[in-house]
C-alpha cells in the first residue's frame, strides 16, 4: 500500500517542487540568452561574456536569476541578407544580359572585348578577395554572376568572332571549354559550392552534341552517353561537396538512361545477330560500368547498381540471340538469359550488389509471365461462350470451344515459359534448404517465401497444361478430360495439404507450415476455378455435362468427406452443392421442361441440404451447406414467378423445408419464422392464382384453431411470448383482409376489418400482449387511412399551396420545442411495449 501524506504535509512538499522548477526554468532562460548572444555578431562596443554561464547558468558579478540581455547585432540577419545578396545578383545578371543583347552593336570590336573581358574578370576575381575576408554569401553571389557572364561571353564569340559556324559543334566545344575553366575555378576557390556543381552540369554536354553534329548514326550517340554517364558515376563516387555528388547523380540517371535505352531500341531492331553485336556491346559494356560502381557505393546505390548491370547484361547477350530464333520465341530467350543470373550467388559480390543483380533475375521472369499468364486467363474464360449455346454440339477441338479471338501460333512459347519458371519454383521447394545454403551469403529467405515458391509452381504447373492442350490443339473429349483431372490432381493436394496441416505437431517448423498452407490454398483456389472452366467448356454437349458435373459433385463430395480442416471442408461441400444444383437444371432441361416446370425439381438439391444440415447438427460446415441450398431454393423460386401456380406450389415446399430445419433448436429462430413466411406467401400467391375475392373464407378457418393454439400454449406458458401465441393467427387473417380492403371499392369489408382491428387492439392494451397491441393498431390505422383518404385529397386540393408546408414547419418548431419531453415520451412508450408480452 502507499503512504498518502497529511494535506498540510503535502502542500509543503509541492511548494517545495514548484520552486525548483522556477529555479530550474531561470537557469535555462540564463543559458538560453548566453547561446543567443553569442551566435549573434556582437558591436565592438557590447559587453561580452568572459566564461560561458555552466553550472547554476550566470556570469560572474550577475545576480541569480537575472537574464543577461543579448546584445544587438550590428547587421541585418541572415535571412535577410541573402535575400539582399540574391537580389542584388540577380539585377547585375539583368544587366549583364540587356548590356549583350540591347548595347553590344554601338560598340566596336575593342571595346567590346575590353568591357566582357573586364567585367567577367572581375567577378571572377573578386570571390577570391571576398573569401579572405570572410564574405562568403557576397562571394557565392559574384561566383553565380560570373557563371552568367561566361554563358554571356560564349554567345558573344558565336555571334561575333564566328558567326558562320556550326551550332551544335560550337556549343559542344564551349561546354568542354567551360567544364574544365570551371573545374579549375572550383578547384582553386575550394569554399564555393557553385563552381564545381556548374562543372559537372557542362560536362554533360560535350560528347553529346559533338556526336549529334557530325550526324553520328544511334549507337555512336549511346555510346557518347555510356562515356559520359560513366565520367558521371565516377564524380558521383569520388566527387567532393554534396552539390557536385548530387548533380553527378542526376546525370548519371538521365544519360544513363538514355544510353540504355538507345542500346536496347537498336538491339530490338536488329536485323540478324550481326546487326545485334555493336549494340550488345554497348549494354554489356554499361552493364560491367553499373557492376563496377555498385561494386564501391553505398548499399541502396549498390543495389540499384546491380539491377541496372543484370538487365543490361540480359538485354545484351538476349539481343544478339533472339535474332537467330523465330519471333514467337523472342520471350524464352531473355528468360534463359535472366535465369542465367541467378548463378550470381555463387560470384563474389558485394551484399547489395548481389541482391540487385538477383532482383533483376527476378525482374526479367515476372516480366516473362507477364506476356504469358494472359494466354492461360483465355483458355480459362474463354468458355464462356458456350453460355448461349447449351448443347450446341461438341466443337471441332478445344480451340473452337475457346473461340477464334486466339493467335495460338503467337503464344506457342507461352507453355515453355510456363513449364521452365514452375519447374524452376518448384525445384526451390522442393530443395529449399540447399537453397538457403547458397543464396546465404546474398540473401535469407523465410518460410513465406518458400510457401509463395510452392504455391507459383502449382499454379504455373496447372496453367502449363492446360495451356500446352490449347495449343496443340487437343481434341474436345481430350480438353474435358484432362482438365477434369487436374481439378481431381488439386484437390487431392488441397487435401493432403490440409491432412498434414492439421496433423503437424506443435514444434513443428515454421517453413514446413507456412509452405504447405500457401499450396493447400493456391491449390483449393485452383480446384474451385478449374471446376468452374471445365463445367462451362462441357456445356458444348450433353454427354459432357452430365459427365463433368457428375465427376464435380463425387470430387468435391469426397474431398469434403477426406479434409479435416474446416475451411476445405467447408468450400468443397458448398461447391458439391453448386454442381449438384446445376446438374438438377440439367436434368430438367432435358425432360424438356419448362422454366417454370423445373422449379419444383430443383428443390431437391436444398432438401438434401436440409437432411444434411440435420445430420452434421453443430459441425461448422452444416451453416455454409444449409446456406448453399437455400440460395438454389432462391433460384427455383425465381424459375417459378412466371407462373403463379407453380411459384404458389415453389413457396410452399420452401416453407416445408424451412419448417423441416426449424424442428432443429439452433435453426428454428430464424428458419421458424421464415417457414411462416413462404407459407403465408404460398398462400397468397395461390388465392390470387385462382382469383379468390373472398380471402376471409379461406383465412379464418386457420385463424381460429391458430388462436385455439396460443391460447393453450399461455395457459401452459404464461411467459410465452404473445408474438408466438398469436401472432401468427392473427396476421393470417388480418394482412389478407388488409390488402384486398385497400382495393375493395364496397364500404362493408373495411368496416367490418375495421372493427376487428379496434376490438383486437383493445384487448391487446388491456392484456398488455404486444402482437394484438401493434398488430391490430397498425391494420386499424392504414385501415382508416384507406377510408380517410379521398376527403384527404379533397381537403388538400381546396387549401392553398403554402398551407401544407407551413404547417408542416409549425409542426416541425414544436416538435422541436418540446424535443427532449417527446424523447422522455418515447422511451417511456419504448419501456411499456417491452414490458409486454
Amino acid at each position: 500500500m502507499e503512504h498518502v501524506p497529511p494535506p498540510a504535509e503535502e502542500l509543503a512538499l509541492l511548494d517545495r517542487e514548484l520552486a525548483q522548477l522556477d529555479a530550474r526554468r531561470a537557469q535555462l532562460l540564463t543559458r538560453r540568452a548566453w547561446l543567443v548572444s553569442a551566435l549573434r555578431p556582437q558591436a565592438p562596443d557590447a559587453p561580452r561574456w568572459t566564461t560561458p554561464p555552466v553550472g547554476h547558468g550566470w556570469a560572474p558579478g550577475q545576480p541569480w536569476g537575472s537574464v543577461p540581455r543579448a546584445a544587438k547585432p550590428s547587421g541585418p540577419p541572415r535571412s535577410a541578407q541573402n535575400v539582399l545578396l540574391t537580389l542584388g545578383g540577380l539585377l547585375l545578371t539583368v544587366a549583364a544580359v540587356g548590356f549583350t543583347l540591347v548595347s553590344w552593336g554601338s560598340m566596336g570590336i575593342g571595346g567590346r572585348s575590353a568591357v566582357l573581358a573586364l567585367v567577367t574578370l572581375a567577378a571572377l576575381a573578386a570571390p577570391a578577395v571576398l573569401l579572405r575576408r570572410k564574405l562568403a554569401a557576397t562571394a557565392e553571389a559574384l561566383a553565380a554572376l560570373a557563371l552568367v557572364l561566361t554563358l554571356l561571353d560564349v554567345y558573344a564569340v558565336h555571334a561575333v568572332a564566328a558567326p558562320d559556324a556550326d551550332g551544335l559543334t560550337f556549343t559542344a566545344v564551349a561546354s568542354a571549354v567551360l567544364a574544365a575553366l570551371w573545374a579549375a575555378y572550383g578547384l582553386a576557390l575550394g569554399k564555393l559550392h557553385l563552381p564545381l556543381p556548374a562543372a559537372v552540369f557542362f560536362v554533360q554536354w560535350p560528347l553529346l552534341l559533338g556526336a549529334w553534329a557530325a550526324g553520328a548514326p544511334a549507337i555512336v550517340v549511346g555510346w557518347a552517353l555510356l562515356v559520359t554517364a560513366t565520367l558521371d558515376g565516377a564524380i558521383a563516387l569520388w566527387g567532393k561537396g554534396l552539390g557536385v555528388r548530387v548533380t553527378a547523380g542526376i546525370g548519371l540517371a538521365v544519360m544513363g538512361s538514355a544510353a540504355l535505352l538507345t542500346g536496347l531500341g537498336e538491339s530490338l531492331t536488329a536485323d540478324g545477330p550481326l546487326g545485334a553485336v555493336l549494340p550488345g556491346a554497348l549494354l554489356l559494356t554499361a552493364a560491367v560500368a553499373a557492376l563496377a560502381g555498385a561494386w564501391r557505393a553505398p548499399n541502396g546505390y549498390a543495389q540499384a547498381g546491380g539491377v541496372v548491370a543484370g538487365l543490361a547484361a540480359v538485354a545484351a547477350v538476349g539481343g544478339v540471340l533472339r535474332s537467330a530464333v523465330p519471333g514467337a520465341w523472342h520471350v524464352p530467350v531473355y528468360l534463359l538469359c535472366g535465369l542465367a543470373l541467378l548463378s550470381v550467388v555463387r560470384a563474389r559480390l558485394p551484399r547489395s550488389a548481389g541482391r540487385g543483380v538477383l532482383a533483376a533475375a527476378g525482374a526479367v521472369v515476372a516480366g516473362a509471365l507477364l506476356w504469358a499468364v494472359p494466354p492461360v486467363a483465355a483458355v480459362l474464360l474463354g468458355p464462356v461462350e458456350l453460355v448461349a449455346e447449351v448443347w450446341a454440339g461438341a466443337p471441332d477441338g478445344f480451340r473452337g470451344a475457346l473461340g477464334e479471338s486466339m493467335r495460338w501460333s503467337e503464344t506457342a512459347a507461352a507453355p515453355v515459359v510456363l513449364a521452365v519458371v514452375a519447374g524452376l519454383l518448384g525445384a526451390a521447394y522442393r530443395w529449399w534448404p540447399s537453397l538457403v545454403r547458397v543464396a546465404a551469403p546474398l540473401v535469407a529467405p523465410g518460410a513465406k517465401v518458400r510457401g509463395a515458391a510452392g504455391a507459383g509452381a502449382l499454379a504455373l504447373g496447372w496453367g502449363t497444361l492446360l495451356l500446352a492442350a490449347a495449343t496443340l490443339g487437343v481434341p474436345y473429349p481430350v480438353a474435358v478430360a484432362l482438365e477434369t483431372v487436374l481439378v481431381a490432381g488439386l484437390l487431392l493436394v488441397a487435401v493432403r495439404g490440409a491432412e498434414r496441416g492439421a496433423g503437424a505437431s506443435a514444434g513443428a517448423t515454421g517453413a514446413t507450415g507456412g509452405g504447405r498452407s500457401a499450396v493447400t490454398v493456391t491449390a483449393l483456389v485452383g480446384a474451385v476455378g478449374g471446376a468452374v472452366s471445365v463445367g462451362l467448356l462441357s456445356l458444348a454437349a450433353e454427354t459432357a455435362t452430365y459427365a463433368v458435373f457428375g465427376a464435380l459433385v463425387v470430387l468435391f463430395a469426397g474431398a469434403a468427406l477426406r479434409a479435416r480442416a474446416v475451411v476445405e471442408q467447408a468450400v468443397c461441400a458448398v461447391a458439391a452443392v453448386v454442381w449438384g444444383t446445376v446438374l438438377t437444371g440439367c436434368v430438367a432441361r432435358s425432360l424438356e421442361l419448362a422454366p417454370h416446370e423445373a422449379a419444383p425439381l430443383l428443390l431437391l438439391v436444398p432438401a438434401l441440404t436440409v437432411l444434411l444440415g440435420a445430420r452434421l447438427r453443430l459441425h461448422p460446415v452444416a451453416l455454409p451447406v444449409e446456406l448453399t441450398g437455400a440460395l438454389g431454393a432462391l433460384v427455383a423460386v425465381g424459375l417459378a414467378v412466371a407462373d403463379a401456380p407453380f411459384l404458389a406450389l415453389v413457396l410452399a415446399l420452401c416453407g416445408v423445408l424451412a419448417a423441416g430445419a426449424a424442428v432443429r433448436p439452433e435453426r428454428r429462430p430464424a428458419a421458424g419464422y421464415l417457414a411462416a413466411v413462404l407459407f403465408l406467401a404460398a398462400t397468397w400467391v395461390r388465392l390470387a392464382a385462382s382469383e379468390v375475392s373472398v380471402p376471409e373464407a379461406y383465412t379464418l378457418p386457420v385463424t381460429v384453431p391458430a388462436l385455439v393454439v396460443g391460447v393453450l400454449r399461455r395457459r401452459k406458458d404464461p411467459e410465452a411470448s404473445s408474438w408466438t401465441a398469436y401472432g401468427p393467427g392473427l396476421a393470417a387473417t388480418l394482412l389478407p383482409s388488409l390488402a384486398v380492403a385497400w382495393t375493395d371499392p364496397d364500404w362493408l369489408r373495411p368496416l367490418l376489418l375495421g372493427v376487428a382491428a379496434l376490438v383486437i387492439t383493445l384487448l391487446g392494451a388491456k392484456y398488455r400482449l404486444q402482437a394484438l397491441l401493434l398488430l391490430g393498431g397498425a391494420v386499424l390505422a392504414l385501415d382508416t387511412l384507406h377510408e380517410l383518404a379521398p376527403y384527404v385529397v379533397q381537403v388538400a386540393g381546396a387549401l392553398p399551396r403554402w398551407l401544407p408546408p407551413a404547417l408542416a414547419g409549425l409542426l416541425l418548431l414544436a416538435v422541436g420545442a418540446t424535443y427532449e419531453q417527446r424523447l422522455r415520451d418515447a422511451r417511456k412508450l419504448k419501456d411499456l411495449l417491452g414490458r409486454m408480452r
